[in-house]
C-alpha cells in the first residue's frame, strides 16, 4: 500500500482497480486482509477526498466496465462521501459544536493514562493496537477496521468519540471534516439516534481471516446520548450567472482544476492555498501535511504544463489579496473556518455534483440512496 502524491498515480490505481478488483468488490469489500493486501478495495479515498480524482470520474470508469446493477455497491460507497459532505453542509453547527466539545475534552484528558495508552497502541486489545500502528505508519485504515476501531475506542476503552475523531484526522490521508466526524458520531449512536455500532469478536475474526486473538470487547454497550438535535437548513449553492475574469482560489479539496466544471472559464491566475497547522483547530501529523503539500505541488506542475499562471500561498495570505477573485468552495471544515473567522467575503463556486446531490442529503443515507440512479443519469448521460 503506497500512496504516491500525484494525479498520474491516482489514475493508475483507479485503472488497476477497475480492471482487477472491481469484479469482486461487493463480495470481498468487507474483508481486511492487512496493509499488505488491499486488492479487494480501491484505496482511492486519499485522492477523492483531495479532489485529485473525482467521484464522477471514478463512477464513469466503473460503468464503462460493468453495468449499474453490478456496480451498485461500489457506486454507493463512492457517494457516501458526497452524502456526508452534503449532510454537514445543511447542518454546519455539527462541526463547530464538535470543535468546541473537543477543546474542552482535550483539556480534561491531557493527562489521562487510558487515552495515552490508546493513542500509543498499548491497550489490552491486540487488534486495536495493531490498527494504531497501521494508522500511524500507513495513514490509512480499511473502512471496516475504522468501524471496529471507533467502537472499541468508545465502548470498550470508554473514551470520548471526539478524541477518537481527532486521532483519525491527525493521521488519515483521507480525513475530512464530514466523513470523519459523522462516521464517529454514527458509531457512537448519536448520528442515527439510539443506533450505535458495536464491534464483536466473531465479526473481527471472520473479516480479518482470524489474524487476531485476545479480542475481549464490550459487546452490549448502550448508545451514547446527545441532548442536541440538528435540523437541516435551506441553503442556496448557486454560481454566478456571468463570470468575470478574476483570480481563482483552490483549496486542498479540489486539486484537479483541469477536469473541473470551471476549466473552460477565463481566470487571470490560479492560487493554490495551503493551510498549515498553525491555522488548524486539529493539528495534523507531519506525514499528512507533507502529503497535502505534495498534492498541491503536483496540481501546480500540471497547471504550469498547460501554461496556466499559478502560485501557492499560505491560507493566512488570503487576507492580503485584493477582492478580485473567486474560490472553489472548500466545504465545511478548517479552510472555511479560517475564512469565516477572519470575516473574509469570498464568492464561492460550487461543483455541479454537489449542487445537485446535496438537495437529497436532508435525511439519512437510505433516503439518499434512492436518488443515486437519478444522480448517475444526470451526470453520466
Amino acid at each position: 500500500m503506497n500512496f504516491q502524491p500525484s494525479r498520474a498515480y491516482a489514475i493508475e490505481q483507479l485503472e488497476n482497480f477497475i480492471n482487477n478488483g472491481l469484479v469482486d468488490y461487493s463480495r470481498a469489500r468487507n474483508f481486511d486482509f492487512g496493509p499488505n493486501n488491499r486488492s479487494n478495495i480501491s484505496c482511492l479515498s486519499p485522492y477523492i477526498s483531495h479532489g485529485v480524482i473525482t467521484e464522477l470520474e471514478v463512477i464513469k470508469k466503473s460503468l464503462n466496465k460493468f453495468s449499474f446493477s453490478k456496480n451498485e455497491k461500489f457506486i454507493q460507497e463512492v457517494l457516501w462521501r458526497t452524502y456526508w459532505k452534503g449532510w454537514l453542509e445543511l447542518r454546519p453547527s455539527v462541526w463547530t459544536d464538535y470543535l468546541k466539545e473537543l477543546k474542552k475534552i482535550n483539556e480534561e484528558f491531557k493527562d489521562n493514562s487510558n487515552y495515552k495508552n490508546a493513542i500509543e497502541g498499548n491497550t489490552n486489545v491486540e487488534c486495536f493496537n495493531e490498527w494504531v500502528r497501521e494508522l500511524k505508519e500507513k495513514n490509512y485504515l480499511h473502512n471496516h477496521a475504522r468501524m471496529w476501531f471507533a467502537s472499541i475506542w468508545i465502548f470498550t476503552l470508554n473514551l470520548p468519540w471526539q478524541l477518537g475523531a481527532e486521532f483519525f484526522m491527525k493521521h488519515l490521508y483521507d480525513g475530512d471534516s464530514a466523513a470523519n466526524t459523522l462516521g464517529w458520531r454514527w458509531v457512537a449512536g448519536i448520528q442515527t439516534k439510539g443506533k450505535n455500532y458495536l464491534a464483536s469478536e466473531w465479526n473481527i475474526k471472520k473479516f480479518t481471516n482470524n489474524r487476531f486473538n485476545n479480542i475481549k470487547l464490550n459487546e452490549n454497550a448502550p448508545p451514547k446520548i446527545s441532548g442536541k438535535t440538528y435540523s437541516a437548513a435551506k441553503f442556496e449553492f448557486n454560481n454566478p450567472q456571468n463570470f468575470e475574469e478574476k483570480d481563482l482560489l483552490i483549496f486542498e479539496n479540489n486539486l484537479s482544476f483541469e477536469i473541473s466544471n470551471f476549466n473552460n472559464q477565463k481566470f487571470k491566475k490560479i492560487i493554490l492555498v495551503l493551510n498549515k497547522n498553525e491555522n488548524r483547530s486539529i493539528r495534523l501529523s507531519e506525514k499528512v501535511m507533507k502529503f497535502k503539500f505534495q498534492l498541491i505541488e503536483d496540481q501546480k506542475k500540471r497547471l504550469e504544463k498547460k501554461s496556466i499562471s499559478c502560485e501557492v500561498i499560505d491560507v493566512s495570505e488570503i487576507k492580503n489579496l485584493d477582492e478580485n477573485f473567486y474560490s472553489l468552495y472548500p466545504t465545511v471544515g478548517e479552510n472555511l473556518d479560517y475564512i469565516n473567522s477572519n470575516g473574509l467575503k469570498i464568492e464561492f463556486l460550487f461543483r455541479k455534483l454537489d449542487q445537485f446531490s446535496w438537495q437529497y442529503c436532508n435525511k439519512g443515507f437510505f433516503n439518499f440512496k434512492n436518488y443515486i440512479p437519478k444522480i448517475i443519469t444526470t451526470f453520466n448521460s
